[in-house]
């Protein structure tokens, strides 16, 4: 029988990966800190402002403060800080955002302003902001710890004094971290998520999160998202060369590979379907649920990868394998494994072992369904011909 497969890379992907898953700093420069010196008349005034019990009083006294002191940098990011947790606490979190933006434009490159910013940014559901308050956040947290030592500083104090600014800032760099990672995750336009992810990965170059940053990047390139093969290529290159064992790198070349079309492309797809095969164990009596998830759809890129090279004969013990694995764990990811298997049985006229498996895969709702309709349809003929 002639029977075309057809593409069911943009299945494996994304179903794979929602299981799966889920500006240089300036050179030297730390974080900004307020200082008000002692007995200036900021600091009488500040005390002054800080007796005031009267919300809506305290309020004007710092916008006052702000116009006063308006040449003092210090001043101005400090009084219009604390204009912005007034706001707020109210709930204006426009007006808390515009007046947290006037202090950083005053203490551009200061960790408490910028996580009061995200914070307020969270609560105003303004992702955009949010996004550009952890970008330099990130900038600043990168930058703490590598300034020169000073000429009349001992290594040990050097030493010590990055460490201590290391350690106060953590609480600070953690949250902002976070913040952009959960705006990756909660981007549902492409081309905004992988815009995030550039910027985000850029501020937090050895983020908690790299691993999973780099899979939306792969996941926003590939099929069913902006399907920009090329960067999808290089990016994931860019993943393995940090860590060959990545299984969602491995896999989403594999799947994107397979379905390239370009000479050498089923080579590639063979072998990080391979590697993924290694890595992910999926046989190994220790084996969870997304080690043997990784390993079923391996299993079954390496098989699909075998029939497009006409080696059917071997595609035949990968795809069995492959529905072994994946049957009970992932519905859509069995039903690719079982019509793949149905048409690799076909081609080799092998069509009893053909309809029993596709009439398991025409019982799964899902993309691979009608397809796995139309070849029984046509295996069942070719049964009843005797062929």
């Amino acid at each position: 029988m002639r029977i075309h497969p057809g593409s069911l890379g943009p299945v494996v992907l994304s179903s794979l990966f929602l299981f799966i898953l889920f500006s240089a700093a300036r050179a030297g420069a730390q974080a900004d800190t307020i200082v008000i010196p002692a007995g200036t008349p900021e600091d009488h005034d500040l005390q002054d402002i800080s007796n005031e019990q009267d919300a809506a009083k305290k309020l004007g006294m710092y916008q006052e403060f702000v116009q006063k002191y308006s040449a003092n940098p210090a001043a101005v990011a400090y009084g219009n800080w604390q204009i912005s947790q007034a706001y707020q606490t109210s709930g204006d979190f426009a007006r808390s955002l515009d007046y947290g933006d006037k202090a950083l434009a005053a203490s551009p490159r200061n960790l408490d302003i910028l996580v009061s910013q995200a914070s307020v940014a969270q609560q105003a559901k303004d992702n955009a902001r949010l996004a550009n308050y952890a970008k330099a956040g990130g900038e600043v947290c990168a930058s703490i710890g590598k300034q020169p030592k000073p000429e009349n500083m001992s290594a040990e104090d050097f030493a010590r004094q990055q460490s201590d600014q290391k350690e106060s800032a953590k609480n600070n760099c953690d949250f902002l971290e976070s913040a952009g990672f959960n705006v990756i995750a909660a981007e549902t336009d492409a081309k905004r998520r992988m815009a995030e992810i550039e910027s985000y990965s850029a501020a937090f170059p050895q983020g908690r999160f790299q691993e999973q940053v780099s899979s939306y990047a792969m996941y926003t390139l590939g099929p069913g998202q902006l399907n920009d093969a090329p960067r999808l290529f290089a990016y994931g290159e860019k993943v393995l060369a940090a860590n060959p064992n990545s299984l969602p790198a491995l896999l989403l070349l594999a799947g994107t590979y397979v379905d390239s079309g370009k000479p050498g492309s089923l080579g590639k797809a063979a072998g990080y379907s391979q590697k993924a095969i290694a890595v992910a164990n999926g046989e190994a009596p220790d084996a969870d649920q997304s080690r043997k998830l990784s390993a079923g759809v391996a299993h079954s890129i390496l098989g699909y990868s075998y029939i497009k090279q006409e080696k059917t004969e071997a595609s035949i013990p990968e795809l069995t394998k492959a529905a072994a694995l994946l049957k009970g764990q992932d519905e859509q990811q069995y039903a690719i494994a079982l019509y793949r298997l149905g048409f690799a049985y076909a081609k080799l006229n092998r069509v009893s072992e053909a309809r029993d498996v596709l009439s398991q895969a025409v019982k799964i709702p899902g993309p691979v369904q009608s397809m796995s309709q139309d070849l029984l349809t046509k295996v069942n003929v070719a049964r009843a011909k005797g062929k």
